[in-house]
């Protein structure tokens, strides 16, 4: 849910250069390659058989782990592959604009982390993901003009960043294994680590009252140069294949001293088995 550049230039003159008769022939484009790419995704997660969540996994984990461990999963769940899903929502391409109505597929593997998104609003297509572990930024105007495209070594850490917090849709994924760390900090957060392949990124995570994961705070690259605060929030949680599931997600820049939310999505559909494209 969570993109990593804000300023994406609003090229108005490039609107009235592409054809109207355009956009369908475009948008169905875009529908099969993201199709193609997430069965290719799905095809790469790893099986899990057999493996089921048992409450002895919890011993010596921080004490709110435990319990949102306890509140969310039943005892034999077991363990996530992957997930799709659909939203809607709002989104800013930048802080200082105002809120756009977006509409979002997902396609998330736990193992290896990985995930791909895409949103479109009424001007922007906007496709986001971290595959084979490298992480990527795509925006087209209209779906034809290109307005940013960013890769590299930022986007890798942020990208993996946005897996890791989104990882609550998954809660399988959160559970400890050579891979997932957690730290105490006090009785209502606690420092989750993530590592795979090199790369390690962390957050904290906060619970509320009714033991369910909060927020997430972390630092992220708002630019090529500068880290700031990044904060997500997660509400309205509801019991999804018997698991507790967020679907009202919110992401937010840290700016001097300001919380400034950019990205506010809605869960409509969510599917965990089989793992294929919508």
């Amino acid at each position: 849910m969570l993109n990593k550049k804000l300023a994406w230039p609003l090229i108005a003159t490039a609107g009235g250069g592409v054809a109207l008769g355009l956009l369908y022939p475009l948008r169905q484009r875009a529908a099969r390659r993201l199709r193609r790419d997430a069965t290719w995704l799905f095809a790469q997660a790893a099986d899990a058989p057999g493996q089921t969540y048992h409450e002895a996994q919890l011993a010596g984990l921080p004490a709110p782990v435990q319990r949102y461990f306890r509140h969310v999963l039943r005892e034999g769940q077991p363990y996530l592959r992957g997930l799709r899903l659909r939203h809607g929502g709002q989104f800013k391409t930048d802080l200082k604009k105002d809120w756009l109505a977006i509409e979002g597929q997902q396609y998330v593997t736990a193992d290896p982390a990985g995930f791909i998104w895409q949103g479109t609003t009424r001007w922007f297509r906007v496709r986001d993901e971290y595959v084979a572990g490298r992480g990527s930024l795509l925006v087209r105007l209209l779906g034809a003009v290109q307005v940013v495209s960013g890769s590299g070594p930022h986007y890798d850490e942020g990208e993996l960043l946005r897996w890791l917090v989104e990882s609550p849709w998954l809660p399988t994924n959160l559970l400890p294994s050579s891979r997932v760390a957690w730290t105490a900090v006090d009785d209502r957060s606690a420092r989750l680590t993530f590592s795979q392949g090199g790369q390690s990124v962390a957050c904290l995570m906060g619970f509320n009252e009714q033991d369910e994961i909060a927020t997430s705070e972390t630092q992220r690259y708002i630019d090529e140069t500068t880290r700031v605060p990044w904060v997500c929030s997660y509400a309205q949680y509801r019991r999804w294949h018997g698991m507790l599931i967020p679907t009202d997600c919110e992401a937010s820049y840290v700016v001097d001293g300001q919380r400034q939310p950019y990205a506010h999505f809605v869960v409509q559909e969510l599917d965990y088995e089989p793992l294929r494209p919508f």
